[in-house]
């Protein structure tokens, strides 16, 4: 089952007794959490029915005690559970000892008054281990990975239209270009580009531009872009820009270096068949940003990046050493760049 399918479920008034959220996007697990709350337990008895534990303070076998102890007040309660690593094959560095066969126990007859919600910070669980495959017999484990580049933008879009408003075409990318690829940075940007839109309006890139500020990140991957397409005067604007915002002059260079860096291994492992995912993985990076390196990548030949970082790799040792002004080392780079690029 994924995500979605259990949202459904909730919403039809089927919970499982236990759940297990595992994965990279903690902020889509938290997001889950506080869905199936609202679903299960009523705003005015959350003080009494929803608990928290965090098992690098609480052995697991408290967690059951309070599972199977009858609810006070209220007609059922939510045990949010963190840092369950026992279910993952890392080392349990805690001082406490895990009951795990308590656990294990308590998911053949589970109480009927309780739901259990394990939020494991790892991407993937531990198969080998008999928790974890009990968890699966007995409850709903549900992965919550980084999404893809289309996935991250009907992400954005639904979340746009959940708020009232409608994404124009190409507001969501241009979202996603200032704001970066953090879904708690883009939840607060939609939240201030909603509330400006007002309810029924309409999100355009023309108030994406004017309400998003760009970080210094995202910035450099702008400037590239406008290198690669070779609108220099812009691209030297951007450069004034960030000088402007005080921004080092060397970090300036360390992070285009950064940007075109990743276009050539996005290239060269593009050549040999990788798909974005297995790219993103091998990277480090996020699908999306693979994605837009990919669309750079396709404006160079590789002798070409390879050229280009080797200048960057010169440029910094000049300007560390002092052998050339910084900002007039970065502007005569773009405008060697521009003139040396094929029409």
């Amino acid at each position: 089952m994924d995500a979605k399918t259990a949202v459904k479920e909730i919403k039809q008034g089927n919970f499982s007794p236990v759940y297990c959220l595992y994965g990279s996007e903690k902020f889509r697990m938290n997001e889950f959490a506080a869905f199936l709350e609202s679903e299960l337990i009523a705003k005015e008895d959350r003080d009494f029915a929803v608990i928290p534990f965090d098992l690098s303070e609480t052995p697991v076998q408290a967690v059951v005690e309070e599972a199977e102890t009858v609810p006070f007040m209220v007609p059922r309660k939510l045990l949010v559970v963190r840092d369950a690593s026992l279910f993952t094959a890392g080392k349990d560095n805690a001082k406490l000892e895990h009951r795990v066969d308590v656990l294990q126990e308590y998911l053949t007859r589970p109480a009927e008054f309780s739901v259990i919600v394990f939020l494991v910070n790892s991407d993937k669980l531990d198969e080998r281990k008999k928790i974890v495959k009990a968890l699966k017999s007995a409850g709903i484990v549900l992965p919550f990975n980084t999404l893809g580049a289309e996935e991250l933008l009907r992400w954005v879009e639904k979340g746009i239209r959940d708020r009232g408003c409608t994404a124009a075409p190409g507001a969501a990318e241009a979202l996603i270009a200032c704001a970066g690829t953090g879904l708690q940075g883009l939840t607060a940007e939609m939240d201030k580009l909603c509330l400006f839109a007002g309810s029924g309006g309409t999100v355009d890139t023309t108030a994406v531009e004017s309400l998003v500020p760009r970080g210094t990140e995202q910035n450099v991957f702008t400037l590239v872009e406008e290198l690669a397409n070779l609108r220099l005067d812009k691209a030297v604007g951007m450069l004034h820009e960030l000088l402007k915002q005080r921004e080092e002059p060397i970090k300036i260079a360390a992070l285009i270096a950064r940007q075109f860096r990743i276009i050539l291994q996005v290239k060269d492992l593009s050549a040999q068949s990788y798909s974005q995912g297995q790219i993103a993985s091998q990277l480090g990076l996020h699908p999306y940003a693979v994605k837009l390196a990919g669309e750079q990548a396709r404006k160079f030949a590789g002798a070409q990046l390879r050229e280009i970082l080797s200048s960057l790799a010169d440029l910094d040792y000049q300007m560390k050493t002092g052998r050339i002004d910084k900002v007039l080392g970065l502007e005569l780079f773009m405008l060697r760049l521009g003139a040396g690029r094929p029409a």
